[in-house]
């Protein structure tokens, strides 16, 4: 028997690797189930060379669990290990530095195991003992054994084996027995095992005889050996693509199309991505690409590797130019990364343009679903906006579909304005902004339908990239303004009617949280509707962005802003300003006579007071100024006051006024209960 010390320089590395890894201490089973598949496949590659020249037999890996022993062991039939071999590639383990290293990157096992080649010693993440009985494949080799209780002092012995290969035996700890459960460790081999080149077999197949679960002797093979991304597209048929991704994604949709990725320089990468069903939750559909590195699962979190908004994907990718203990500081940092994340967004916007191209009307069909994607990648990546304008499409609220070229040519004739700026007009949603649309068709304008998830940070985008062009939504204003064609005419109202307007329906606007209303008196035809209610597109806009954008918050806290445009040329309108000046005048008069005098005597004073420095203004005028001031607040709230309460009264007022809340969702509560009652009234 030999014993000795395994060549590390720290005084004891394993209690060490258990502290800091133990947030990965699942990993230990990929790494030794790999190491046995590496065996395995250089015993192949030495026999297709012929360097070993004996019969190759089952090369099944097997993964055994004893819950009696409280062992896990993983056994091959590969290349096996020499003494000489065991003591070069497990005990000198020769670095320095190891516990600065160990402590710069505690929170990275995979960093600390592929740097050092820690992959074997990832089994005393989970055992207190771990025993390596092999036999070299190379003639006349002794089987030994190797065997370590987590010091630094291992034991080596010959032994009995019969059979070339290798069994790795761990001895669990009693922290880690949750390892002994037969579901548990199915859930890791499924997870990391899935699809690695040679057979994996975990137990034996099981079946039902006699109302209960019995054993066969056929193994339990876990792994499809030969998975879709490695075969030729030639080969496979569409159906095969859909019962991979059902294989991989067992509770979604049917994916709308997929993309086979297969280059060999100047990097080597596999794989198949699959454009899924997504609609608006962005979040709640990444990370679901797999990472494989020569069919060993690496990681689901592939943002570095593919743009971010292709992690919206899903499907594998599997490159050996990427490391099996891959880091987020490598992915950041590598050029062949770098290159795949080129070759991948290219590859996916030359699959996209092929479809628009051959089949545009399946390419239509689709587009509420892909818009997220090409949307999200036009917004985050510039190269991709460049690809996409070509296949990107617009929507209009009757369902036809344009590229952005196509819709320019459409509109560009009747939507440009009198300053020569072409007007995309687009409604948000279709039947809350159903008047508005209407409106805007009758004059004869296209409106477009922004609904989706990034739309507004879209139209952002679009009014920098396209020249002399800006997006209105249809209800931001009334339709003369949307696209003014010409300059406005001069207002008709005689002296006093627009306050008179603006102070009668102001006072019938019930009260709302976060809601403030301007109103606007304005000519806009007797054919028009009476009361229109808009909202600014910038203080929208700015508001939208803030629900999607971290820094934004402040407009999201402010009330929103909507004008009340009153159509001065309808005839209930000018019925409302008729009877309102026959009704009001007795109290109004006096009232205005008396503001007429005191706005008389401010001027007198501001006059005397011109050129006069603050300290030579006598304390009485000073006061005079002040009470004359309070007079002039007073007299207009006295005014407000008769048209407040002449609105009350005229019940065509406040019926306007609800009309208008009502056809913008915007009437509520009691407001909402007693415009039905008065409904009721006026119909009687």
């Amino acid at each position: 028997m030999q014993k000795g010390n395994i060549g590390v320089t720290t005084e004891n590395i394993f209690p060490v690797i258990k502290k800091f890894l133990y947030s990965d201490h699942e990993i230990f089973l990929r790494e030794l189930v790999s190491n046995a598949v590496d065996a395995t496949q250089k015993l192949k590659t030495l026999s297709s060379i012929g360097e070993y020249n004996g019969e190759l037999g089952d090369l099944t890996v097997h993964v055994a669990v004893d819950k009696e022993k409280e062992t896990i062991t993983v056994s091959d039939h590969g290349i096996g290990l020499t003494t000489e071999e065991i003591d070069k590639y497990i005990n000198q383990i020769a670095f320095s530095g190891a516990n600065d290293f160990l402590e710069k990157y505690k929170n990275d096992a995979n960093a600390i195991i592929g740097h050092f080649g820690l992959g074997f010693y990832s089994a005393f993440m989970v055992a207190k003992k771990v025993e390596i009985v092999t036999k070299s494949y190379q003639e006349g080799s002794h089987a030994v054994k190797w065997s370590c209780d987590g010091s630094p002092e291992f034991t080596i012995e010959e032994c009995d084996k019969a059979e070339r290969g290798t069994d790795i035996i761990l001895h669990i700890d009693d922290d880690c027995k949750e390892f002994l459960e037969e579901n548990r460790l199915s859930g890791l081999l499924k997870k990391y095992c899935s699809f690695l080149p040679v057979s994996i077999a975990f137990g034996k197949k099981k079946e039902w005889k006699d109302g209960k679960q019995v054993e066969t002797a056929e193994d339990n093979i876990i792994n499809d050996s030969n998975p879709l991304w490695t075969r030729k597209p030639g080969d496979l048929k569409d159906e095969d693509y859909k019962n991979f991704y059902r294989e991989l994604y067992p509770m979604s949709d049917e994916p709308l199309f997929w993309i086979h990725l297969n280059v060999d320089y100047p990097f080597h990468l596999t794989g198949v991505l699959y454009f899924p069903k997504v609609k608006s939750n962005i979040e709640l559909n990444k990370n679901k690409i797999q990472l494989y590195c020569n069919q060993v699962y690496v990681t689901d979190s592939v943002e570095g590797i593919v743009p971010d908004f292709l992690t919206l994907l899903h499907g594998v990718l599997d490159s050996p130019d990427i490391p099996l203990n891959v880091s987020r500081s490598y992915l950041q940092s590598d050029s062949n990364v770098k290159k795949i994340s080129t070759y991948i967004t290219k590859k996916v916007s030359d699959r996209l343009q092929s479809i628009f191209k051959n089949d545009r009307k399946q390419f239509e069909e689709k587009w509420n679903d892909l818009k997220i994607f090409i949307n999200y990648g036009m917004l985050t990546q510039e190269d991709f906006y460049e690809r996409a304008r070509n296949f990107a499409l617009f929507t209009d609220t009757d369902g036809k579909h344009y590229t952005y070229e196509e819709y320019n040519t459409l509109i560009k004739e009747n939507q440009t304005d009198k300053d020569g700026n072409l007007v995309y007009l687009y409604a948000a949603n279709k039947d809350e902004q159903y008047a508005y649309i209407e409106t805007a068709k009758n004059k004869g304008y296209s409106v477009l339908l922004m609904d989706g998830p990034l739309d507004i940070a879209i139209v952002g985008m679009l009014e920098q990239k396209f020249e002399k062009s800006h997006f209105t939504r249809v209800d931001g204003d009334v339709i003369d303004n949307l696209i003014v064609k010409e300059e406005k005419k001069a207002d008709t109202l005689k002296a006093g009617q627009s306050e008179a307007l603006t102070a009668i329906f102001k006072s019938q606007i019930p009260q709302m949280e976060k809601a403030e209303f301007h109103i606007q008196p304005m000519a806009m035809g007797e054919n028009s509707q009476p009361i229109t209610i808009t909202q600014s597109e910038y203080m929208r806009r700015m508001k939208e962005m803030a629900n999607i954008q971290a820094g934004m918050s402040f407009y999201g806290e402010m009330p929103d802003m909507f004008n009340l445009v009153v159509n001065t040329d309808h005839p209930l309108v000018k019925g409302i300003l008729t009877d309102e000046e026959s009704s009001c005048a007795a109290k109004l008069t006096p009232l205005q006579a008396a503001l007429e005098e005191n706005e008389k005597q401010i001027d007198v004073l501001k006059k005397a007071q011109e050129g006069k420095k603050d300290e030579e203004i006598s304390t009485d005028e000073k006061d005079e100024k002040e009470a004359l001031h309070k007079k002039q607040d007073e007299l207009k709230t006295q005014k407000e006051a008769v048209y407040a309460a002449y609105a009350a009264d005229n019940k065509i007022v406040r019926q306007l006024v609800d009309l208008a809340l009502l056809q913008n969702g915007m009437l509520k509560g009691e407001a909402l209960n007693k415009f039905v009652t008065r409904s009721i009234e006026l119909i009687k």
